[in-house]
């Protein structure tokens, strides 16, 4: 039975304390609101309105076979989208300071496929927490014994081709949330090594209702609505997903498989002997983080590190302190990890994808 995990406090640096009190003053001296601005209502509005636009689009079954499948796969992105800019920040509690606003706006996760509830559980707390960390962190076992993302992984003949498939597979990512994997975590025992017990009544009537609403409007609305066969709305449902899935896939693993990050393991005692702040920045790496694309699209998630050690500041903040991070990580001789563009990013995964692999040969 694996210990529970604790970050040691005899280890603790001071290089959070410095960053948080520059990133305080940054905030103070200029007068600004850790949470949305306009600009982030503006990408907000942007970004709902293309959903109902597409979604409204497709259900008014006024186009060609071949334009159909384009807007199933805009939409399947604009998911995407939506789920890293504006549910991300509120299920986080970075997008505003009024909680009801957040809640209003981290329910939009189910119109994406996944539940609000299991996601906090998974990513807010476990992945956050134990960033990396094999056993752990979830968010690393990616189609567990078909991918290997780390040494501590045991090693399967079928994985010397593993950068040729993974790909495809994280396309099934957001088809997994809608049928399978909220289902399985939600009645695990636990997520990684953290109790998920005693659900909260509420919860469960809302991941089966709000599971029932994507069904109908995804599948039932357009099975009903539009003049399609079964095996037409299949490709565009399927479509739809492996859009949204491979986007989702790739910027998450962008941003902790990569070249450079570590995948820590504890001491024998259940320790991690090193601060968690440090972790964070052996753990995670930036990618594109000068692109304006990237950052409108990601929601700041092209920009990890800054988002692992302050979760909790709506993303678009992010650039103003990646300077105050680079900076203090540079003063206190530690690794501040970035590739300069999305496709760097991608090379340099690919390549641990090869080299994990090749290990199996």
């Amino acid at each position: 039975m694996t210990k529970p995990l604790k970050f040691t406090n005899a280890n603790r640096s001071a290089f959070f304390a410095t960053v948080r009190e520059r990133v305080d003053v940054y905030f103070q001296s200029r007068q600004l609101s850790r949470h949305a601005n306009g600009a982030m209502w503006v990408k907000t509005i942007f970004f709902l309105t293309s959903f109902v636009g597409l979604y409204t689009l497709i259900l008014s079954g006024q186009f060609g076979p071949w334009v159909m499948l384009g807007l199933a796969g805009l939409l399947g992105a604009c998911c995407a989208f939506i789920g890293f800019n504006i549910c991300h920040d509120a299920l986080h509690g970075a997008f505003s300071a009024n909680k009801r606003v957040n809640k209003a706006f981290s329910l939009l996760f189910n119109l994406i496929g996944a539940n609000p509830y299991v996601w906090t559980i998974t990513h807010n707390i476990v992945h956050h927490t134990y960033t990396n960390i094999p056993g752990h962190d979830e968010d690393i076992e990616v189609a567990p014994g078909l991918i290997r993302l780390s040494e501590e992984e045991p090693v399967r003949p079928w994985q010397r081709f593993q950068h040729l498939y993974a790909f495809p597979l994280y396309g099934l990512a957001s088809l997994s949330w809608v049928v399978r994997k909220d289902y399985i975590k939600f009645f695990k025992s636990k997520i990684g090594q953290h109790p998920t017990l005693n659900h909260p009544r509420k919860e469960y009537i809302n991941l089966f209702a709000y599971k029932a609403l994507y069904y109908a409007l995804f599948i039932v609305a357009p099975l009903v609505v539009l003049p399609i066969t079964w095996w037409q709305f299949l490709i565009g449902f399927l479509s739809l997903h492996l859009v949204e899935g491979l986007v989702l896939g790739l910027v998450f693993q962008l941003a902790h498989v990569v070249e450079g990050t570590e995948f820590p393991t504890p001491d024998e005692t259940g320790d991690m002997q090193e601060a968690w702040a440090v972790h964070q920045l052996r753990t995670t790496a930036n990618f594109a983080p000068r692109s304006a694309v990237a950052s409108f699209l990601c929601g700041g998630l092209n920009r990890q590190i800054e988002h692992h050690l302050f979760p909790r500041v709506c993303h678009i903040h992010y650039p103003a302190l990646a300077g105050i991070i680079r900076q203090t990580a540079q003063e206190f001789e530690l690794p501040y990890l970035e590739n300069p563009s999305f496709l760097a990013a991608l090379r340099s995964h690919y390549r641990m994808l090869h080299q994990l692999g090749r290990e199996a040969a």
